[in-house]
C-alpha cells in the first residue's frame, strides 16, 4: 500500500504545474522539480517505504537544501529525460545520464557528478592496478559485452579470461571463487556488495568511463552555473564522496568537467 501511494504521489507530481525554468524563478517559486530514475538502483528506485532512494535522489535533496527550496521528485524513464526538460515538466534531470554530442544538441550538461563505468573488481588481496596485472589472475566477465571487448583488446596475451553467458553466471563464478577478478559495471558491483555485505569486493581498475551529468534546459544559464558550483563544492567538501560510498560502496573517483 505504501508503494502504491508513492507511485500515485509521483504521478501527481509529474502532472502538476510546469517547472519554473531558470535560477531566479526557482528561488522565487520556492520549489525545484527534478527528474530522477524510477527503476535503476542504486541511482534511483522505490524503497520499501514507498519513497524514492538512491545516489541521484540524495544529490537532488542536497541541491534543494542548498537552494533553500522544496524538492519535488519527478520519476522519468530514459526516453523521458530530455523531453521533460524541453517541455518544462522538470527544472533539472538527475538520472545517471551520460553526455554525448547528440544529446548536447537538445540540452545543456553540468560537470560530472557521479561515476558510471566498467571496471575490474576483486578482493583486497588481489593486486591489480593496470591491465598488465590481469595476467596473474583468472578474469570473469560476461561474453559479448563492452567489458569483454575492452579486456580482450587490452589485457596481456595469454590472460586467463573466462567468459559466461550472462551476468548472473558471471557474478556466481566470482562469489564462488571460480574467478579472481570480476569485470562488470560499477552499479552491478555495487548491488553485489550491497546484497552480500560480507563480500570483500573492491574497485581495482577502471576499464571504460561513462560518468553521469546533470541535464539543464538550454537557456537556463544561471541555473547551469549554479549547478556546476554546487558540484565543485560537494566534491571539495566530501558530500559526493559520502554519497558514492553509501550507494556504490567506493570512494568518488576523479571525474571530468567542462
Amino acid at each position: 500500500m505504501k508503494i502504491l501511494k508513492g507511485l500515485i504521489a509521483a504521478a501527481t507530481v509529474a502532472l502538476a504545474s510546469p517547472a519554473v525554468a531558470d535560477l531566479s524563478d526557482i528561488l522565487s517559486a520556492g520549489t525545484i522539480k527534478v527528474g530522477v530514475p524510477e527503476n535503476f538502483p542504486p541511482f534511483g528506485s522505490l524503497g520499501l517505504e514507498g519513497e524514492y532512494e538512491g545516489y541521484d535522489i540524495d544529490v537532488a535533496k542536497l541541491i534543494a537544501k542548498d537552494l533553500g527550496v522544496e524538492l519535488e521528485l519527478v520519476p522519468v524513464t530514459s526516453k523521458q529525460r530530455i523531453p521533460f526538460l524541453e517541455t518544462d515538466k522538470v527544472d533539472l534531470v538527475i538520472s545517471s545520464m551520460g553526455a554525448n554530442p547528440e544529446r548536447a544538441k537538445s540540452i545543456w550538461f553540468s560537470a560530472a557528478y557521479a561515476p558510471f563505468y566498467s571496471g575490474a573488481f576483486a578482493s583486497s588481496e588481489v593486486m591489480v592496478k593496470e591491465f598488465a596485472d590481469l595476467a596473474a589472475y583468472k578474469i570473469g566477465l560476461t561474453s559479448g559485452t563492452l567489458e569483454d571487448l575492452e579486456v580482450t583488446k587490452r589485457a596481456p596475451e595469454g590472460t586467463d579470461i573466462i567468459r559466461f553467458g550472462d551476468n548472473a553466471a558471471t557474478l556466481a563464478a566470482f562469489t564462488s571463487g571460480q574467478v579472481d577478478v570480476l569485470v562488470t559495471g560499477n552499479t552491478v558491483a555495487a548491488k553485489l556488495g550491497a546484497d552480500q555485505p560480507d563480500l570483500d569486493l573492491q574497485s581495482k581498475l577502471i576499464i571504460k568511463e561513462s560518468p553521469a551529468f546533470i541535464g539543464v534546459k538550454k537557456g537556463d544559464f544561471d541555473l547551469l552555473q549554479w549547478v556546476n558550483v554546487f558540484i565543485l563544492h560537494k566534491k571539495l567538501g566530501g558530500d559526493l564522496n559520502e554519497i558514492s560510498e553509501t550507494w556504490l560502496g567506493q570512494p568518488l573517483p576523479p571525474m571530468p568537467t567542462f
